[in-house]
């Protein structure tokens, strides 16, 4: 079965990556090639393992677009949203056995590098998502 393992992020986030100071602090160009190097390790060891289906970056909050259904019209309202502090910044899809070793390789990011004095007072998390086949794979 494949899991798409989400991961998410604030324009904060993307901000102290890009090296800009934000309330946290800027991540350095050491801590973000550590972040990058244990992405690809991860990814590779997927890739060996056969696990791996695909991966994608999202690009930061300041570039989305929002559409909304008001009124019988749409709307479209460009982001970041101030309402929402975390959005979807990347996924990985991965083909495994069951749902408990898709949870245990997404357990694995909790090892994601971070510089020492980063902000990280709000929690972190990833979620995992069984892919569905089609319609017939619905709990009804």
């Amino acid at each position: 079965m494949k899991y798409m393992i989400m991961m998410y992020g604030s324009q904060q986030d993307y901000d102290m990556l890009s090296g800009q100071p934000t309330d946290g602090s800027a991540w350095s160009a050491e801590d973000v090639a550590a972040m990058h190097g244990f992405m690809e390790s991860w990814n590779t060891e997927l890739v060996k393992s056969g696990e791996f289906v695909d991966a994608q970056g999202l690009s930061e909050p300041v570039h989305a677009r929002r559409i909304e259904l008001k009124d019988g019209v749409p709307v479209v309202t460009d982001g970041p949203y101030p309402e929402t502090q975390e959005v979807l910044a990347g996924y990985t899809i991965v083909e495994c056995e069951s749902f408990d070793r898709a949870t245990e390789i997404a357990a694995r990011l909790t090892n994601t590098p971070h510089p020492e004095n980063a902000d990280l007072g709000r929690e972190w998390y990833v979620d995992v998502r069984p892919i569905l086949d089609g319609i017939g794979d619905l709990e009804i």
